[in-house]
């Protein structure tokens, strides 16, 4: 018997409403994204009630939309899922409220997902095997984290970040820089234009045995850089022609992407790991593609990564990790609730 197994999932957990039908864990057959990023690139980062207002708004005809583009009636479903965890409260229960009222008028499973483990998940969806043990590393605007995954449903924390996500630092070191929101892309693009040796900005936490990540000193580093040690000399950064702003742009990738680099690989000869996986918004980045890569190539090891499309937040994740819980029987009940931690 051919399988064909349709999935709806929903993820609204910071600043994207999205649904998506996803058949067989890899048919994409609708992707509906809804950004907030006009609504919250005057403050700089995302405001939590207005991203949750935004979701209210937008849910139902974003839902309705995928449904139409799936070519699928809500009838003919075989599970709804829905990214419960980790990420704003008020965001997250739009979803799971949605979510839990289309499987209880459907009487379809609910299946209950977390976000992080959800871009693990974009970066093994075109691959049918997937050589084991590999470790995946998450990197995004609210996490930065390091997985030993023995497959798509047995992951085990290796690390995280112990401050600053590596996407948070972006964002704040575009704001130093007067640089547009989200940060990310505004960095990536300025950097083309720097010199990545010009300012030695620190590479933290490499000295340790550790698999965690921090980025706070990093973006204090960037900081000091342009307003001084002590804080209370004249912001530089309005004085600065374009080829410096480009100059500490690059470098701090540069360090940012060293440490990502160096952590995962460290994490890939400890658990002999024949593949690498990178998933997660900063996986976007080109600068950490192309060295991971290299890194990758060096120790003889594959590396997938997200499609650049499914790399930020989306629905396709959550319905593509949802097919193989599906498999699995490991389905939630009405009584589900949002969890903002991991």
């Amino acid at each position: 018997m051919v399988e064909n197994i349709k999935i709806l999932g929903i993820e609204t957990s910071c600043d994207e409403t999205a649904a998506a039908v996803v058949t067989n864990g890899s048919q994409i057959e609708s992707s509906v994204i809804a950004s907030q990023i006009e609504l919250h690139a005057r403050f700089g980062g995302v405001v939590p009630e207005i991203a949750s207002r935004a979701h209210v708004e937008a849910i139902y005809p974003v839902v309705t939309q995928a449904l139409e583009q799936a070519k699928i009636k809500p009838a003919d479903l075989d599970a709804i899922a829905v990214a419960n965890q980790p990420g704003l409260s008020v965001a997250l229960i739009v979803a799971v409220t949605a979510a839990k009222t289309l499987a209880f008028a459907l009487d379809k499973p609910l299946i209950a997902i977390n976000h992080i483990h959800a871009h693990l998940q974009a970066a093994m969806l075109a691959e049918e095997k997937i050589d084991l043990p590999a470790v995946a590393l998450i990197v995004s605007g609210g996490h930065t984290s390091l997985f030993d995954c023995e497959s798509a449903l047995d992951l085990k924390l290796m690390g995280s970040t112990i401050d600053d996500a590596a996407g948070e630092a972006f964002d704040k070191v575009a704001k130093i820089l007067g640089l547009p929101y989200p940060g990310g892309p505004s960095i990536e693009k300025t950097a083309k234009n720097g010199d990545p040796k010009a300012i030695a900005f620190p590479r933290s936490m490499l000295d340790r045995d550790s698999f965690d990540f921090s980025f706070s000193g990093l973006k204090t580093a960037v900081l000091y850089y342009c307003q001084g040690q002590d804080m209370k000399g004249e912001n530089k950064v309005a004085s600065m022609s374009e080829k410096e702003i480009a100059d500490i742009a690059t470098s701090f990738q540069a360090a940012a992407v060293d440490v990502l680099t160096i952590k995962t690989i460290r994490a890939a000869d400890y658990i002999k790991a024949k593949t690498v996986l990178l998933g997660g918004g900063v996986a976007a980045n080109s600068a950490l593609r192309e060295q991971l890569q290299k890194a990758c190539d060096e120790t003889d090891r594959k590396l997938l990564i997200a499609p650049r499309h499914l790399c930020t937040d989306n629905a396709v994740m959550v319905a593509s990790l949802a097919y193989h819980k599906y498999k699995a029987k490991q389905f939630a009940d009405l009584a589900l609730e949002p969890k903002a931690s991991y």
